[in-house]
């Protein structure tokens, strides 16, 4: 089979995941070609895993002039292949330009989303796809948009030239499915996407400990680019507090930490028990980058509020291990990675409902509407609280660890979407 990948600007989970298929398309004996701004080869290295890559500039920006030269770019280089794999939904939508009478309406019903509950769980990819046709466009929508005004008018006429372009859209959270359904996609279908095992802490948590200056107090763990999806303003809500004084909790997993509040998701969480101890606040360490960091930092200058942005870290690992939890005050997320590894550490997870969080997250941790500043706080109290919580909650989350896909699922998943090939063949 003949696949070409159409991806935009990217540093992150959407490059590593289409380098991820690369290898696993070119090792089962598929050609695959990959077409994108030239940064995305350098950042991945497209040609080392497989393929063939071809510069082709496509923005996160519209820009009319460079955007006719992508889309004529796309027909010409895809013009042989048997399916076209697009990746955001920037290039989705060009894509969908670029195949001649992909945007004539045919008459099939839209479909609903395939299997909307049960993103990230593991398990065998359906067969859906398979059939005596490719489906010529398949777009993956790794993003939701968080922001309104001319930026959500513009992301709306894109959603709807993928929703009657693509031949089949993939989706990583069941909001983004039926989004894409009500918009007139003809089929639509939960991405698998797989969740890279995490190399084994190279420290111990009290090294860990010793290197942040965080005394007795917890540490709290948020992995995050320091942008405006991240909800990171909340973050800094909660750390402001107020912290009572009282026992001082643990500091690390097997010390006790819990609380007497029922270890299961809940919306706004339980009123646990006091958090500050006697070591203060819980101590929130942001391992990232990004534009927000000036503000942010100003912010916690000003207030003196208990949180450490450390910046760019590849010892992510090593901050899972020493930290109580995983907090993610997200607006959106989709298949977030650092969900995923920090369950396979068996670091269970304070989170915001939204997006495909939910279904990753399962009984793992605590689940708070987003922007919900006292619920959030409050899930952090019952964490710290005396008694088991947090010991069933990192139980938890090491068992749901187990259960999350591998490299070999979400490739067996894309084949059967594409129609060729079986959900268990290579």
């Amino acid at each position: 089979m003949r696949v070409a990948f159409v991806l935009g600007t990217t540093s992150g989970g959407t490059g590593r995941y289409v380098h991820m298929l690369v290898e696993g398309l070119a090792r089962r004996g598929h050609q695959v070609l990959v077409l994108g701004p030239r940064s995305v080869e350098e950042w991945f290295s497209y040609t080392e895993a497989g393929a063939r890559f071809v510069e082709v500039a496509i923005a996160d920006r519209p820009h009319p002039v460079n955007d006719l030269r992508a889309v004529l770019a796309v027909r010409r280089l895809t013009r042989d292949a048997d399916v076209v794999h697009a990746h955001g939904l920037r290039a989705g939508a060009l894509s969908a330009l670029a195949r001649p009478g992909a945007l004539v309406r045919r008459g099939t019903r839209p479909a609903a989303v395939t299997d909307p509950g049960h993103l990230g769980t593991g398990g065998q990819a359906e067969a859906g796809g398979r059939g005596p046709s490719a489906p010529g466009l398949v777009v993956t929508l790794h993003n939701a948009l968080t922001a309104g005004g001319f930026v959500g008018v513009v992301y709306g006429v894109l959603e709807r030239l993928v929703a009657r372009g693509a031949g089949r859209v993939l989706v990583v959270s069941p909001d983004l499915g039926a989004r894409m359904t009500r918009l007139g996609a003809r089929d639509v279908r939960a991405a698998v996407v797989p969740a890279p095992v995490p190399r084994p802490a190279k420290r111990t948590p009290q090294e860990v400990r010793d290197e942040l200056d965080v005394g007795e107090r917890p540490i709290l763990l948020t992995v995050a680019r320091l942008a405006q999806q991240k909800g990171l303003e909340t973050l800094l809500d909660v750390a402001a507090g107020p912290w009572e004084e009282g026992r001082a909790p643990g500091t690390g997993r097997g010390s006790g930490l819990g609380g007497d509040s029922r270890p299961e998701v809940v919306s706004g969480a339980g009123t646990g028990g006091s958090a500050g101890g006697a070591g203060g606040a819980p101590l929130f360490v942001v391992a990232g980058d990004g534009p927000l960091r000036e503000r942010l930092q100003r912010r916690i200058d000003d207030e003196r509020l208990p949180v450490k942005l450390l910046g760019h870290r590849d010892d992510v690992p090593d901050l899972l291990h020493a930290a109580v939890a995983l907090v993610m005050p997200s607006r959106w997320e989709g298949q977030p990675l650092t969900l995923r590894e920090a369950l396979m550490t068996g670091t269970p997870a304070i989170a915001s409902k939204v997006g495909g969080i939910p279904e990753i997250l399962g009984q793992a941790g605590f689940l708070v509407p987003y922007g919900d500043v006292e619920g959030l706080r409050r899930a952090v109290r019952a964490l710290l609280a005396e008694g088991g919580t947090a010991r069933t909650l990192a139980a938890e989350a090491e068992r749901r660890g187990r259960e999350m896909p591998g490299d070999d699922d979400a490739v067996r998943h894309v084949l059967a979407v594409y129609g060729g090939d079986g959900p268990t063949g290579d």
